[in-house]
């Protein structure tokens, strides 16, 4: 068909739903993903604030609000400025290739040089594209939040924040989202909607500014439940809805294969909460309110790298093993290490991720459901366990260099006085209730 790009499978499938390039806008299509914009972002705005801050302390309710509200507009301003540009200017890319184009974007759309209202991205305007791109960018490090949860300076989280997305978010967009020519997009790495992008990158970078943290105060030994657990499981239900502009809204139109992303991010995060608290009742002889708002949001992010490769076969099943492993992660795995990801982002996050990363290389499998006809799985499934691993270590140690930099120059802690007053106080000098 005339004006239409031929590419291989692998990258078809790599990038986030990209479809065959088209010359005309489809509404329909615009329609949807300006949809999908406003969801993704409602996901982040409340959602992720509330869920975040019903399960620290009355004390620092504020300060999760605060934090998540923070990061979007910060964010928002290094996307616009260089974001987009490093992550999605392909000037110079070509398939195959080895040199740095391969690794990050170039400087051709710096302040979105170029991007007009006549732009047209596949079926979209370019400008859509821009704005469903950034809601994916403020998410990512707005996750790593919970794991250092209640103990972080604000300065210090803003900081990190900025040379993180610089250093680790835009590089990994670019190299798996970033069309012909991006590192592990050349390979044919299957990451629908952010398992790697967004899901590993965050949760194992978690782990390393968690650990350099250190420990709230009292932890394990005095452990206090969550504040308020209803504002935890609205804010679940804003994830879970929102999701669905997350892994849908990756096909970048309105068709059948984002119905079918749709549809598989229903089936796996019940699953995944009906496994969590199951394990729960056995265990303790209750299941637990958090625990079924946990386990969801497990199945979702396991089911984000293959919501558009999978169907509801493979969604059982990744759904099945976020709930499992995941459990695992962060209620045993946690415990034995001592690490204290306050929120569960590495348990959840980084090894759900990692979860959906590797399993879409069976699932994605036309014989069990999947996509892709004559899929061969164990040379996807090395591809996938590559990429997980280089993306994960990456950004496990430009995490670290960040932090210990940040620490000397202006520390990453607040005071004893003040994470025992709470950060509401200590660093925003307002209260989330009044007295």
């Amino acid at each position: 068909m005339i004006g239409r790009i031929l590419i291989p499978v692998g990258l078809l499938l790599a990038l986030p739903g990209a479809c065959l390039a088209q010359d005309s806008l489809d509404t329909g299509d615009t329609a949807w993903i300006t949809t999908a914009t406003a969801l993704v972002l409602f996901m982040t705005i409340p959602g992720l604030a509330m869920f975040y801050a019903g399960l620290v302390k009355s004390r620092n309710v504020l300060s999760m609000f605060t934090q998540c509200f923070a990061i979007t507009a910060l964010v928002t301003v290094l996307w616009v400025v260089y974001g987009y540009s490093l992550a999605f200017d392909g000037t110079g890319m070509a398939e195959g290739q080895t040199g740095l184009a391969a690794f990050v974007g170039g400087f051709g759309k710096l302040f979105l040089s170029g991007v007009s209202p006549d732009s047209i991205s596949g079926t979209i305007p370019e400008l859509t594209f821009v704005a469903f791109q950034l809601t994916f960018a403020i998410i990512t490090p707005a996750l790593m939040i919970g794991a250092f949860a209640e103990r972080m300076k604000f300065s210090a989280v803003l900081w990190f924040t900025g040379l993180w997305v610089t250093l680790c978010y835009f590089p990994t967009a670019h190299m798996v989202w970033g069309g012909a020519g991006g590192y592990f997009a050349d390979m044919g790495v299957f990451d629908f909607a952010g398992g790697i992008v967004v899901h590993i990158t965050a949760g194992f970078s978690a782990l390393v500014a968690c650990i350099l943290v250190g420990r709230r105060q009292g932890h394990p030994e005095r452990m206090t439940p969550p504040h308020n657990i209803p504002m935890t499981l609205a804010g679940t239900a804003m994830l879970w809805v929102g999701w669905f502009g997350f892994n849908g809204g990756s096909a970048l139109a309105a068709n059948g294969q984002a119905a079918m992303a749709i549809l598989v991010t229903q089936i796996s995060p019940c699953v995944a909460a009906m496994t969590w608290i199951s394990i729960e009742r056995i265990r303790f002889g209750q299941p637990t309110a958090v625990g079924l708002a946990t386990g969801a949001i497990a199945g979702l992010a396991a089911i984000t790298p293959a919501s558009g490769n999978v169907g509801p076969m493979g969604a059982i099943a990744i759904g099945l093993a976020a709930g499992l492993v995941c459990y695992w992660a962060s209620v045993i795995l946690k415990a034995r290490f001592g690490y204290d990801d306050a929120l569960d982002v590495v348990g959840v996050h980084g090894v759900g991720g990692l979860v959906g990363t590797l399993l879409v290389a069976v699932f994605a499998s036309a014989a069990l459901g999947g996509a892709v006809e004559g899929l061969d799985i164990g040379a996807q499934l090395g591809v996938q366990a590559f990429a997980s691993i280089a993306v994960a270590a990456y950004c496990m140690v430009v995490s670290f260099v960040i932090l210990k930099v940040l620490d000397a120059v202006i520390g990453l802690r607040v005071t004893g006085d003040e994470e025992a007053s709470g950060l509401d106080i200590a660093d925003h000098g307002e209260t989330g209730y009044a007295a």
